[in-house]
């Protein structure tokens, strides 16, 4: 825990936190008194949370780093769309980072981008060159951020380049199966040296897990559907087989990215599946 100084206090949570079933988490905001010459301390009471996040363990997050790479590995987008969604149900800020800029050419990185400007913030990057990290560590002062995304897109890499302090593990793509392999095994609270904030590093393909989503929700996640919904003929328009549906009437004329409305289709379809 930390003081008003930014002295560290080694913590213990008082017994009554166990017999009421509440667990201290990275994130938190408590009270403590300090023992044994303010080296340690207990921790007696938890202050009020903005958000809870079940996977990873974490709370009071600001925003968070969707990190993705256009090659090696192949991006998973719609990982990243669920992931924006999962963010914004918990009132996270998504960014993205597109990452290893240095491994492909512009039009590949454009393409991407372009799916997801101007309704998100997009940042480029590479930790190898270091493209794009003083970008990313402006948007870091002050924040609670958590790192998100497939394994081996680089995300303890870009938080070494950032910090080298940290020295964190770092992985890549395995030879076999071309999958990243999973250096961060457990989500970690860090206070980097030099800016004012912290940030999370959390293990790869993290979704982020806040709450259940039924599909007819889905929808409201996409800004680019959102401001057109009371438009289609039904109110339970799903957007996807109705007549007379302004979503699909968009995507025909181009004002809606056909590829991301085909990752619509599929997580509706999925959820409907699950329910």
């Amino acid at each position: 825990m930390y003081d008003k100084q930014k002295r560290i206090h080694e913590c213990k949570a008082r017994g009554r936190f166990r017999n009421d079933h509440i667990t201290p988490l990275p994130g938190d905001f408590v009270a403590f008194t300090p023992q044994k010459g303010d080296s340690d301390g207990y921790i007696e009471e938890i202050l009020p949370r903005k958000n809870q996040l079940t996977r990873p363990q974490v709370v009071n997050v600001d925003q968070v780093m969707i990190t993705m790479a256009v090659k090696d590995p192949k991006p998973d987008l719609l990982l990243i769309d669920k992931l924006i969604i999962s963010a914004e149900m918990a009132d996270i800020v998504p960014i993205l980072v597109i990452n290893k800029c240095d491994l492909t050419n512009s039009a590949d990185i454009t393409e991407i981008a372009t799916q997801y400007r101007p309704y998100y913030e997009v940042l480029i990057s590479s930790a190898k060159t270091g493209e794009g990290l003083a970008e990313i560590k402006k948007r870091l002062r002050g924040k609670t951020t958590c790192f998100a995304g497939q394994s081996a897109v680089g995300k303890s890499s870009l938080l070494n380049a950032l910090f080298s302090e940290l020295e964190l593990e770092t992985g890549g793509l395995s030879k076999k199966t071309a999958r990243g392999k999973h250096t961060t095994r457990h989500a970690e609270l860090i206070r980097p040296f030099r800016v004012n904030g912290m940030v999370v590093d959390t293990p790869g393909f993290s979704l982020l897990k806040s709450e259940e989503m039924a599909p007819a929700e889905v929808s409201r996640h996409y800004p680019e559907m959102r401001e057109i919904l009371h438009t289609c003929k039904f109110s339970s328009c799903l957007h996807i087989r109705e007549p007379k549906c302004a979503v699909k009437q968009a995507v025909a004329e181009g004002k809606i990215n056909p590829a991301r409305y085909e990752r619509y289709i599929q997580m509706v379809e999925t959820l409907g599946s699950e329910r």
